[in-house]
């Protein structure tokens, strides 16, 4: 199982955005020292999609930092197909967790960041994609990467879905996009020629 990017945002609240798999936990632990973040420091676990790669890790993290895990409702209503179903697609227990609360108005702010959540369906039903729009940056998940998407055959993918939530994140004004996957996109000419490039030659054979 691979693991995923991991994105935190440091201030009041800190909020950890995919901690990702179990099996990685220690090394992302390792990894936020040497950041300067104590796991304690972490008061907010949320994710862009409720996949195990995303995801699993969540509840060891709430043990290890006392912080709460907050859930976009469309988690709450989609967690069947998007942790059930699919774990059983992949021949893997599911990896559940106890959700403290639920982000209310789809925006997620710190003292000094406002994010807006964009519900982006498509390789999954419950993707969301958290939006700064005053620092121009898109934490999209599996939505969109460099120079690909997310698969759409796992359960309750949607190729048409997909197709229309990358039009519509093409129209942000994006100067770095923050993917689940693989490289960051940073510049805003980069970004344009990112989703350009995904428009033309990839969504054209989903």
């Amino acid at each position: 199982m691979l693991d995923c990017n991991t994105y935190v945002i440091k201030g009041t609240p800190t909020i950890i955005i995919d901690p990702g798999s179990t099996q990685f936990l220690t090394t992302l632990i390792q990894a936020l020292h040497q950041d300067g973040i104590d796991a304690k420091d972490i008061d907010i676990i949320t994710n862009t999609h409720l996949h195990c790669d995303h995801c699993s890790a969540n509840e060891a993290l709430k043990q290890l930092s006392g912080a709460r895990i907050l859930s976009h409702p469309l988690q709450n209503k989609f967690y069947n197909v998007t942790v059930i179903e699919t774990a059983k697609f992949f021949g893997l227990p599911p990896m559940e967790f106890a959700t403290d609360g639920y982000i209310g108005n789809n925006k997620l702010d710190t003292a000094d960041m406002e994010f807006e959540l964009i519900p982006s369906p498509g390789h999954s039903p419950d993707s969301i994609c958290f939006y700064c729009q005053k620092d121009r940056l898109l934490i999209c998940g599996d939505v969109i990467f460099a120079g690909n998407t997310g698969r759409v055959d796992l359960p309750g993918g949607n190729a048409d879905e997909l197709r229309h939530s990358i039009e519509e994140l093409s129209q942000l004004e994006i100067s770095y996009l923050l993917p689940g996957h693989m490289d960051t996109v940073t510049s805003a000419e980069k970004v344009r020629s990112n989703f350009d490039f995904i428009k033309r030659s990839v969504l054209r054979w989903l």
